[in-house]
């Protein structure tokens, strides 16, 4: 079976739309934004921060920034799903309006939710993201957003903090993920051993220090092509050894090519 991944333009600034059909296994990886899709046929396992799910479809799945999951298909006939990626910011103002200015930083807690309602209104919100602009479409899209986060924020909690010495490697790599870094480097800014920091690293985030630091770059380099910068300097301004490894790691992570993520982009 083949696997088809589209990467669909957005008429409103923040979002990211792929539609995706495909029997395809994806191994452990990050995003930046928040992740709010539809399962729309088959099913599927996934381990996600949250523990291990099973989603069918009709199911709303969902991850945060940052959380680490992975997605293989139920059965051999794989499976389709819409997803939208929300830039954190857009939450966060989403997030104020429905605390009535009170901040709130909160995980999504249900990585998959069977809520009709929610569904319907994410369907419409998806159809309004990829449709083409018009006059009242950002009034109606502001609606849609804020009613899809606040049925999702009836079960949302704090996020849990790294550790003290965690965090200090996370903001390292954080802060400027092109820039190569050692393990030595990374433990003496923690104040641990190697294998200390390792394994406390692994422990917090599910990943090794050098796979969070891949996905911090393929991010980077998601961002910057976006903004419309060539693929070869998103590959080298964010820090991967050549195109060839951007391309790989940004297809490995997104499901579908930097040049067609560039070319979405250009349309949208």
């Amino acid at each position: 079976m083949s696997s088809q991944f589209i990467a669909l333009a957005s008429c409103l600034d923040g979002f990211d739309a792929v539609k995706a059909d495909s029997a395809r296994s994806f191994g452990r990886h990050t995003h930046d934004q928040f992740g709010i899709g539809l399962l729309c046929r088959g099913a599927q396992h996934s381990a996600s921060g949250r523990g291990p799910v099973e989603a069918r479809a009709g199911d709303v799945i969902t991850v945060n920034p940052g959380e680490v999951h992975d997605g293989r298909p139920i059965g051999d006939g794989g499976r389709a799903w819409r997803m939208l990626y929300l830039d954190p910011a857009i939450v966060a103002q989403a997030g104020l309006a429905i605390t009535e200015g009170r901040p709130a930083s909160f995980e999504l807690t249900l990585p998959v939710a069977r809520q009709p309602l929610l569904a319907r209104d994410l369907s419409e919100l998806f159809g309004l993201v990829t449709g083409r602009a018009e006059p009242d479409t950002a009034l109606r899209g502001e609606e849609l957003l804020l009613s899809v986060l606040a049925r999702l924020c009836e079960r949302a909690a704090l996020r849990r903090e790294p550790p003290p010495p965690v965090q200090c490697a996370l903001h390292r790599m954080d802060d400027d993920p092109a820039v190569p870094v050692t393990l030595q480097e990374l433990a003496t800014l923690a104040g641990l051993s190697r294998f200390q920091l390792l394994r406390a690293f692994r422990q917090y985030t599910g990943l090794t220090p050098h796979a969070y630091l891949l996905q911090r770059r393929v991010q980077l380099a998601r961002r910057l092509i976006r903004r419309g910068m060539p693929l070869s300097q998103a590959s080298a301004e964010a820090g991967f050894a050549d195109q060839s490894h951007m391309h790989r790691i940004f297809a490995r992570s997104f499901g579908l090519t930097p040049g067609a993520y560039a070319q979405a982009a250009v349309r949208s």
